[in-house]
């Protein structure tokens, strides 16, 4: 699956490349290296690998995995190691970006699935590798891990440790994966990096900008490799495009995720599914509403100043009047906690907006901040990290922020949060 460009494509994008790493004032530190993970060696080319796994509805699961030749799209599965006493058929597409060929992308869905289980599964037949995944729990508390502008350097990989070495039950990503960034095999690379996490908990993931790997007239389609590799359960919520859709996490947790880089303007396809997707959430039934969006709409560092402010003006009302409790963000490359804040306003009834762009990206870390610091930013820093979400009960929920700037997960920042359903003044 790995190709050469050709003299006159790699210079197509290395100006490209150059056109978005040249139009920031500020200066990045220097990021670690890329972490090369080697291809398995697989003589038949049957051998699954890049292995993930997303929730479908509340309770089935979505395995996603490549092969490098033909393969059956077919999981099996079941609750103790090599025993499968279920299985399921699934699809099977590919994709071409330039001169790229994608290997055979599977896609399965299994279950019905029993809620905070341990499952061993398969794929395509292969005993080459055995899984395992854990499904959510069917009730609270409930464990989220949140991580952005997660990349594959060597600080990609500290946070995956770190991530890795206490128990959740699910990840959230709010946008910016691999840092492809035209480059097809390194979306095999990252695939290949986070499988040992991502193929044991689901992976529930939205859109950033390095997503989009649009060329004019060489490549114009947009989000080739993201829509083919990473599908999400966007027809379960009646949206009709992958880069935006809801899902609930027991009854109790509703989770949002947006597209900053579809359209959101109050004529469009995401304004109107948003709108009718939030009308039909009971928050005597449903105490906590979640949102992800790639680029935050509340920002005290000097990058990437104002970019979410359209989508704020435009989106922002009704997540408001649905009370969201916490809008997640990436895109700026540090963290960032504000108040509850409203119209650029401290509100007891916003939305806490919370940025965690500092997954381990390879463009290092937005280090200059605005001074003074405005009253509604209570926590920043030009750290990686990554964060945990703990929904404990239904007004209750501890968030955390682990830095790992020195190697050592440390907790840097640590806020209880009180679910505005259960404030009578919200």
């Amino acid at each position: 699956m790995e190709v050469m460009l050709s003299p006159s494509v790699a210079f197509v994008l290395f100006l490209s490349l150059g056109i978005v790493l040249c139009s920031y004032s500020y200066q990045r530190p220097h990021a670690r290296d890329l972490v090369s993970v080697p291809d398995t060696d697989d003589s038949d080319g049957t051998s699954p690998q890049q292995v993930h796994i997303s929730i479908v509805g509340t309770n089935n699961m979505r395995v996603s995995w490549i092969t490098k030749s033909n393969a059956p799209a077919f999981v099996e599965y079941g609750t103790s190691p090599g025993k499968y006493s279920s299985s399921a058929n699934g699809n099977t597409t590919s994709y071409s970006y330039l001169l790229y060929k994608s290997g055979r992308i599977h896609d399965v869905i299994i279950g019905p699935l029993e809620p905070d289980t341990v499952y061993y599964y398969r794929c395509s037949g292969s005993s080459s590798k055995e899984f395992s995944f854990k499904t959510p729990p069917s009730n609270l508390p409930i464990n989220f891990v949140v991580v952005g502008d997660l990349g594959q350097t060597g600080w990609t990989q500290t946070t995956l440790d770190h991530i890795s070495a206490m128990p959740y039950d699910m990840l959230l990503l709010p946008g910016d994966l691999s840092y492809a960034d035209y480059f097809q095999s390194h979306w095999d690379n990252f695939g290949r990096l986070v499988e040992p996490l991502a193929s044991a908990r689901p992976w529930m993931v939205t859109q950033g900008n390095h997503e989009i790997e649009k060329i004019p007239l060489i490549h114009p389609k947009p989000f080739v490799a993201y829509n083919s590799r990473w599908p999400m359960p966007f027809s379960l919520s009646s949206s009709p495009s992958n880069l935006f859709y809801s899902f609930d996490v027991t009854s109790s947790v509703h989770v949002i995720m947006l597209g900053s880089y579809a359209d959101y303007g109050t004529d469009s396809d995401q304004y109107k599914w948003l709108q009718s997707d939030l009308a039909k959430v009971d928050r005597n039934k449903t105490p906590w509403l979640i949102a992800l969006i790639h680029v935050p709409w509340y920002n005290t560092n000097e990058a990437h100043q104002n970019e979410g402010e359209d989508m704020r003006k435009a989106i922002e009302p009704l997540l408001y009047e649905a009370g969201v409790d916490v809008v997640f963000a990436g895109h700026v490359h540090a963290y960032k906690r504000f108040t509850r804040v409203y119209n650029q306003k401290a509100d007891p009834c916003g939305p806490v907006h919370i940025t965690i762009g500092d997954g381990g990206n390879r463009e290092g870390l937005a280090k200059n901040y605005q001074s003074p610091q405005p009253a509604i930013s209570l926590f920043r820093e030009a750290s990686f990290g990554h964060g945990r979400f703990d929904v404990v009960n239904a007004t209750h929920a501890l968030w955390t922020w682990h830095r790992n700037d020195d190697d050592v997960a440390v907790i840097a920042d640590q806020v209880w949060i009180t679910s505005l359903s259960s404030d009578p003044t919200c």
